[in-house]
């Protein structure tokens, strides 16, 4: 039951945030370190809505939190990590804690669909 909860409690922000991405993509898009940043603001909504997805309905959820991970720590290297060197401290080290917990939380719970995946194939 508590793994449940967990994981519905986990995965709602990821949902919030993917729709934040397109509410905000204008605003969000100054913060892309490469070209084309309304495009990666928009897609990145789109993966953050689909993990949320399959982790709640467990449809490739191993798959989805491997890939979560992945772009949370592109966020903390890519995004957050430069800013902080850069000598913006807050709010920049906080969404780079947040975001690398994140992102170890996502690849802990693709750890635990690791038997499953076994049977499967």
């Amino acid at each position: 039951m508590f793994s449940k909860i967990g994981r519905y409690l986990y995965a709602l922000p990821f949902g919030i945030f993917g729709l934040f991405h397109f509410m905000k993509a204008g605003q969000m898009a100054g913060m892309v370190p490469i070209p084309g940043g309304s495009f990666w603001v928009y897609l990145t909504g789109i993966a953050m809505l689909a993990a949320c997805v399959s982790i709640i309905i467990e449809k490739k959820a191993r798959l989805a939190c491997i890939l979560l991970g992945v772009l949370l720590l592109i966020y903390v290297l890519s995004i957050h990590l430069p800013a902080v060197i850069g000598g913006q401290m807050q709010p920049s080290m906080t969404n780079l804690l947040k975001d690398l917990a994140l992102a170890g939380g996502a690849w802990f719970i693709a750890g635990s669909y690791e038997s499953e995946t076994e049977l499967e194939g």
